[in-house]
């Protein structure tokens, strides 16, 4: 049996770590007015070590809350804009050739924005795919291979990107394997009407919104390994292996469903359910997720891992209303 001495100093674990987030959560408040989803999810996301993908219409504050989550986080982050004619190197780096005072020559490879901490890709469907693609090894790998060479990236390494849902012209739709990378695909909304109140009298007056920095080097390192250490129940294994089989349409048992979806979640989606769930259930102060948790991050985690078939399409079915109808069946009305 766990001694007391040891379980008072897991529960000091537990006090600190979340008197660290709850720094994090009002650091990050001080500058994004609202949007409370929004913020968790991210936050979630970076808990829980992975890449997010901000979908919402422009002037909704995205590189804002990347910015103020680079600052509250005490992350070095950076911001690359995407745009048609962005090359790969652009992004990664390249090598160029010095020449030394003795006329010797070497090549000496110049780092990319990729290398910092928290890299924000604003619009990333506006590169084309070849550039799209400069990322898939930096996410999934941590690293970037540059003429046979290597290179580390830093640790933690985050990579929040926007998308523009309205404006589709000039635009590159994100492959499949590039949107399995993203841990979670975060829906930014227009804000309430009395949150826009708010926003319209701290952005137009003297005194400017800004973040607050909660974390010192080192802390968030911590943090994710609370998150990662954090036991997941049986319950909760088995509902997240129901809900994601259930909507793959080879595998279901339902004969609908394969009318309705052309592909479903791998295994990856089931990985980001319940590194969400537990990043959400830190967030709210608990130190194991429920259904709850897994309920709230489904929408998030699945519809970028999912699409319709053409049928589905023209009869006017949406991804996140079919996500909720499988979580509804999956996991029970919550």
């Amino acid at each position: 049996m766990m001694s007391d001495l040891n379980i008072d100093m897991a529960m000091a674990r537990i006090d600190g770590a979340l008197e660290l987030i709850a720094g994090v959560r009002a650091g990050v408040s001080g500058a994004i007015l609202g949007q409370e989803r929004v913020i968790d999810l991210t936050l979630a996301t970076i808990l829980a070590g992975g890449h997010g993908l901000l979908v919402g219409a422009p002037g909704l504050a995205k590189t804002r809350l990347v910015e103020a989550i680079g600052v509250a986080m005490n992350l070095d982050w950076g911001r690359v804009q995407f745009t048609p004619d962005l090359m790969p190197s652009d992004i990664i780096g390249a090598e160029v050739l010095d020449q030394a005072s003795n006329g010797a020559r070497r090549f000496r490879f110049l780092k990319g924005p990729i290398f910092k901490s928290l890299v924000m890709a604003d619009e990333i469907n506006r590169a084309s795919p070849r550039t799209q693609s400069a990322l898939l090894q930096a996410m999934q790998e941590g690293e970037v291979t540059v003429s046979g060479t290597t290179y580390d990236l830093p640790q933690p390494f985050h990579v929040l990107a926007t998308q523009n849902p309205i404006e589709q012209e000039g635009t590159y739709p994100l492959p499949e394997a590039q949107l399995d990378r993203f841990l979670l695909q975060i829906d930014v909304p227009l804000p309430e009407r009395e949150t826009e109140r708010q926003i319209l009298l701290a952005t137009t007056g003297k005194d400017q919104l800004s973040a607050k920095e909660a974390l010192r080097p080192g802390e968030l390192e911590s943090l994710q390994e609370f998150v990662r250490i954090m036991p997941v129940g049986a319950k909760i294994l088995d509902a997240v292996l129901d809900l994601v089989r259930s909507a793959r349409p080879q595998s279901t048992t339902d004969p609908k469903l394969a009318d309705l979806v052309a592909w479903g979640p791998g295994p990856r989606a089931g990985q980001a359910l319940i590194k969400a769930a537990k990043a959400r259930a830190f967030l709210r102060g608990r130190v194991s997720p429920t259904l709850d948790d897994v309920t709230l991050v489904a929408r998030p985690a699945l519809c970028h891992r999912m699409a319709l078939t053409w049928r589905a399409r023209a009869d006017g079915l949406e991804i996140a209303s079919l996500v909720d109808q499988l979580v509804d069946e999956a996991l029970g009305p919550q």
